[in-house]
């Protein structure tokens, strides 16, 4: 049941072409909320967005759909998911330093092709559930053609950056190495080919840390990406033990070495990120170098607390990312607020860490930004602009319930949806233009069963993955 302020669904579906003329009751603007305004969408944008009055007059041949009680937001942006280690995420909880050489490398070689794919596709189902439009994918290790997992996207739909692994070094097996440098160059030039004019997957390269790759191969990757239009994601700085392990081969920390080598710039996507000099901040300031905030994955690894305040002070480009943690937009903003004000904004006396529009504007058009998508040339990109609601944008966007105790009473919209906000508000979650759930289910595809599969899949390939953990199952620790 929908509450009787909103119009069924099936007022929100369209033929393809079929335009569109929403009106809400608030409509997050890169200015900040706007009451009274509208939205004309036409395939797969957002073809008008102004005053509701001037855009009925000016479409006399649409209907308007009147959404009151109801505010229209841009389609978050994951700058940082492994949509393949789904089965996995319910192990990650307490665990040391370093968990993808216990955790996920084996479980990723575990699955197949239909295991990948549901893994896939209910990371997928789970981010649209969670307001999350876009995922940059940093690249899978399971033994699979890469199109498994942009299958599985494109069929939830939702909006994919999807990386293919380029890691040439030979440091073992948990280095995900697949191939010669020449061999991992002619797969990143084809995938590159391959999704170049896809409408929702949009190529990417990808090298797992610094060490997994070649120095050659790190210059070869990073050169394809730039040229191509399109993000190369390397994990770069997260753990303790692999800065040391820089120092201790180059003399120099995995960021610097990067730009020794002349990786960074605004191609380079640093995930996490959390170990950082004020030299390496000014790196990445100067290069205009790309940066995923993870801070709940940082909270569950025990890792540091990237400074993210400081490099929103120091115009570095950012983005938030789950890591695959959990799939839920509102959850991610209070818990970027949050980390910023536990870890540096306490014991500067900082009551305002950024204020609530800081941390939608770099989940929404910022992280659209740093993840490829801000309507730039290339086949990363296709000129695709997303995280924001206005003109010639992909329409990726949300439908919230403001009518709630969440937002009652309501004084400060930005700050009440970092705060307050939850995905039990959302109603509806369009990607290019297309209704894709209605409280929280596909409208076109059997959610249920997926799930259904998935808890069966899941346990299979659990038992059979040389999975190690530190930590027991909390039930037989409190025993």
């Amino acid at each position: 049941m929908h509450p009787l302020h909103l119009p069924a669904p099936g007022s929100l579906a369209r033929s393809d072409g079929e335009p569109l003329l929403l009106a809400p009751e608030t409509l997050l603007l890169p200015g900040g909320p706007a009451a009274d305004h509208a939205v004309v969408v036409q395939g797969t944008e957002f073809s008008t967005v102004g005053p509701a009055a001037r855009l009925v007059r000016e479409f006399p041949h649409l209907t308007p759909v009147r959404l009151p009680g109801t505010a229209l937001l841009p389609g978050f942006v994951d700058a940082h998911h492994h949509l393949t280690q789904s089965f996995g995420a319910a192990l990650a909880f307490g665990e040391p330093s370093e968990i993808f050489r216990r955790v996920w490398v084996p479980l990723e070689g575990a699955l197949d092709e239909e295991s990948a794919y549901v893994a896939a596709k209910l990371a997928a189902l789970e981010a649209l559930r969670g307001g999350f439009t876009t995922v940059a994918e940093a690249g899978t290790r399971a033994p699979v053609d890469v199109d498994v997992v942009a299958s599985a996207a494109r069929d939830a739909g939702l909006r994919c950056v999807l990386g293919q692994i380029c890691n040439d070094a030979d440091q073992g097996a948990d280095s995900g190495g697949t191939g010669t440098a020449r061999e991992v160059r002619a797969r990143a030039e084809k995938h590159l080919a391959r999704y170049a004019d896809d409408p929702l997957v949009h190529p990417s390269l990808a090298v797992s840390i610094p060490e997994a790759a070649s120095e050659p191969t790190l210059r070869a990757m990073a050169h394809l990406a730039a040229e191509a239009g399109a993000v190369l994601q390397i994990h770069v700085n997260e753990h303790l033990a692999a800065v040391e392990r820089s120092l201790l081969r180059h003399g120099s920390r995995p960021l610097e070495h990067l730009h020794e080598l002349g990786v960074l710039g605004p191609h380079l996507l640093a995930a996490h990120a959390t170990l950082l000099t004020p030299h390496e901040l000014a790196l990445l300031r100067d290069t205009g170098t790309a940066v995923s905030y993870n801070p709940v994955a940082s909270a569950w690894k025990g890792n540091a607390v990237a400074p993210a305040l400081t490099m929103a002070e120091e115009g570095i480009r950012f983005g938030l990312g789950t890591d695959g943690t959990r799939g839920d937009a509102f959850r991610l903003l209070d818990a970027a607020e949050t980390a910023q004000r536990l870890a540096h904004g306490l014991a500067a006396g900082d009551s305002s860490c950024g204020g609530g529009r800081t941390w939608l504007e770099h989940g929404t058009r910022l992280g659209a930004d740093a993840v490829g998508l801000d309507g730039g040339p290339g086949p990363g990109a296709g000129g695709v602009r997303t995280g924001v609601v206005a003109a010639g944008a992909a329409a990726d966007f949300l439908l919230v319930d403001l009518t709630g105790p969440e937002m009652c009473p309501s004084h400060d919209l930005p700050w009440e949806l970092v705060r307050r906000g939850n995905r039990d508000q959302i109603t509806a979650v369009f990607t290019a233009g297309r209704l894709r759930l209605w409280y929280g289910r596909p409208v076109d595809w059997d959610g249920p069963e997926l799930v259904a599969r998935a808890r069966e899949s899941a346990r299979a390939v659990v038992d059979r993955a040389p999975v190690v953990r530190v930590h027991r199952p909390s039930t037989e620790a409190a025993r």
